[in-house]
């Protein structure tokens, strides 16, 4: 029975000069699932990705892959594809040999290399164009084709580098949803780097979010979004509100806080807090409701300024009597259009402490 962990990092440290790009990594990913190494410019995502494939020597720490430590193995041999910004495609090759190529290096079968590569072709939806030139492409067809030549490999891991950051928004949405059914048809194990929020939370099973050189947070797309643990995370992922909150009672589980002169509330505590302690409490601008006839434990007034129609909601923009600004999203277009004063409101359930400042 094969590993279930195929991606083991230890204590992975880089350092360019005095700038320290990776801090201390401790990451396990497990086969068949696709991750998302999501952060701003700068945060160590992508060097982290190179240091994988090989194309960085890691400082301090180990890399292990399938179950053999590869710190020393140069990238031809760690078995890690990966698939580039700008595609890394030859221009003076065919399709068909662009894709063919590192089974050529390998001194595949000519039998062989026909029918793994018509196959790549067929699994990224570009048969009958192996003999165009990338020039002949479109921006979409030729990321295809980097895909295919990764694919191609029959590789344990595939490192994407941010690979549809070039295709206009349309196309990029498309891509994405065949790159994760790719992913899932046949059970690859996707490394996959971007800034885009959206695209980490709607393509991945996990998200490793960089601060810093750092990981922030390991954690499902959900466990992201709804229960972020510092509030880097909660402020760099999607609009959030944030409140602040004192700490009067706590368990293991839940904690009673105190905010401006509203009641005491009680909320879910997934990290450890002292008594007394400034914490700050995140909700999501989906999460609160205006003038919702079944209330809430949160409760607050605040007065409309002004508002946004999205699509498929409304975004309210609003300020309570203490000056702070609130952020509410209403799906309830075409029934009701708030203005004036009015109550927000939100279940306990939907506050998330984290601690203040930890980032």
């Amino acid at each position: 029975m094969e590993p279930q962990v195929l991606l083991d990092l230890k204590n992975v440290n880089k350092v360019f000069g005095n700038n320290h790009v990776l801090r201390d990594i401790n990451l396990q990913i497990e086969r068949g699932k696709f991750i998302t190494f999501l952060g701003p410019s700068g945060c160590g995502k992508t060097t982290l990705l190179r240091s994988i494939a090989g194309f960085y020597t890691v400082d301090e720490g180990e890399v292990w892959i399938d179950g053999k430590q590869v710190n020393d193995l140069p990238p031809y041999k760690r078995g890690t594809p990966m698939v580039f910004q700008e595609y890394a495609l030859f221009p003076h090759m065919t399709v068909f040999d662009n894709i063919a190529y590192g089974l050529d290096i390998k001194k595949r079968p000519e039998e062989e290399i026909e029918k793994r590569v018509k196959g790549a072709l067929a699994q990224v939806k570009l048969t009958g164009l192996e003999g165009r030139y990338p020039h002949e492409m479109s921006g979409g067809q030729q990321q295809r084709v980097a895909m295919a030549r990764a694919l191609v490999m029959n590789s344990p891991i595939i490192l994407l580098d941010e690979p549809l950051s070039n295709l206009d928004a349309k196309l990029r949405e498309e891509v994405r949803v065949e790159l994760r059914g790719i992913q899932q048809d046949l059970g690859l194990t996707v490394i996959y780097v971007t800034h885009d929020q959206l695209e980490a939370l709607s393509m991945s099973d996990y998200v490793v979010v960089f601060n810093k050189g750092a990981i922030d947070q390991y954690g499902t797309p959900h466990e992201i979004y709804y229960e972020p643990r510092t509030q880097y995370v909660a402020d760099f992922i999607g609009t959030t509100n944030f409140i602040e909150a004192t700490v009067l009672e706590h368990n293991e589980r839940e904690a009673l806080v105190s905010y401006g002169k509203e009641t005491p509330t009680k909320v879910l505590a997934k990290v450890l807090v002292n008594k007394g302690e400034q914490v700050l409490l995140s909700v999501r601008p989906e999460s609160l409701r205006i003038n919702h006839p079944d209330g809430g434990e949160f409760c607050i007034r605040a007065t409309v300024k002004s508002s946004m129609f999205l699509g498929e909601k409304e975004r309210y923009f609003l300020e309570d009597n203490a000056g702070k600004e609130w952020i509410v999203d209403a799906y309830d277009i075409g029934q009701t259009h708030y203005t004036g004063e009015v109550v927000i409101t939100a279940s306990a359930d939907k506050l998330h402490l984290i601690k203040k400042n930890n980032d």
